[in-house]
């Protein structure tokens, strides 16, 4: 996972140079560039190498997966939508730049991302659309203070925000590796299933981490009133959904040759038991 974070790393800092209008290029950079934990990157390179594709062939769908991951989290802490002033441990965007060159910087890396990838825009669209990343946090907005949503409301509340990104990740990787239909079909509810895991810890860390440790603002939901699981079940039973959502992803993974499913195994992993 670090080698390939390090990949990456390098491609996006290439992909975006320092240059006129310097201001916008700084705030994407900003942004793009802080240290993530890049697990969409990780998750399409590796589905990529499991069917027996090569990490070059897939870093340019790669480096746009992220942008649009980036992109999503500059939108989310907009005053707008969670107005929430830290992320990874520094100011927000807005709260360096400015409302309006992080719009533009928002703008930018949409456009930046697509250039990357024309080909597999159709798969990018889909997962980020009003159908995906879009839905997603609509539904999330719609749910705070309200007393109706419960299990089932919350999971496609989950899905929709994490879950497609992710899904297109894991597709995308096997196009590219040359996977087959029924393989693609396998990594496409693999990040579906990992999106779902994502979400659920996220969910147990807004309110038993600090600020300190998360890097971004704790217990924002609460004072938000947003549908948790925690909210719904409690903690221990939210940590056994997650344990839950971890077998699931190794299962689905149990036909692939392991060598090369551990780098996805161990993301799972890293995604289930992290503190941050």
């Amino acid at each position: 996972m670090l080698e390939k974070a390090k990949s990456v790393n390098q491609a996006l800092d290439t992909a975006i140079p320092l240059r006129e209008p310097l201001e916008i290029h700084k705030a994407m950079r900003y942004s793009l560039l802080d240290g993530g934990k890049r697990i969409h990157p990780i998750v399409c390179i590796s589905a990529c190498e499991l069917v027996g594709g090569q990490e070059s062939t897939a870093m340019p769908v790669v480096c746009a997966v992220e942008m649009l991951h980036v992109v999503s989290l500059m939108q989310d802490d907009l005053p707008c939508m969670d107005n929430d002033d830290i992320r990874r441990g520094k100011p927000s965007n807005h709260k360096a730049f400015g409302e309006s060159v992080t719009i533009l910087a928002v703008d930018a890396l949409l456009a930046l991302a697509f250039e990357h990838v024309a080909t597999m825009s159709t798969e990018l669209a889909r997962s980020i659309g009003s159908q995906g990343l879009v839905a997603g946090q609509f539904l999330d907005l719609s749910s705070e203070g309200s007393p109706e949503i419960g299990l089932e409301g919350l999971e496609s509340i989950h899905i929709n925000k994490a879950g497609p990104l992710l899904e297109a990740s894991a597709v995308i990787g096997a196009m590219l590796g040359g996977g087959s239909s029924e393989q693609m079909e396998i990594l496409r509810k693999f990040g579906r299933c990992v999106g779902l895991l994502y979400q659920v810890v996220d969910d147990i860390l807004d309110i038993t981490k600090s600020t300190q440790e998360l890097g971004k603002t704790a217990g924002k939901d609460l004072v938000a009133d947003k549908v948790t699981y925690p909210k719904l079940v409690g903690i221990e039973k939210s940590r056994e959904f997650a344990e839950k959502l971890n077998g699931d992803a190794w299962d689905m993974l149990s036909e692939f040759d392991q060598e090369k499913a551990a780098s996805l195994l161990a993301m799972v992993n890293f995604a289930t038991y992290r503190q941050n």
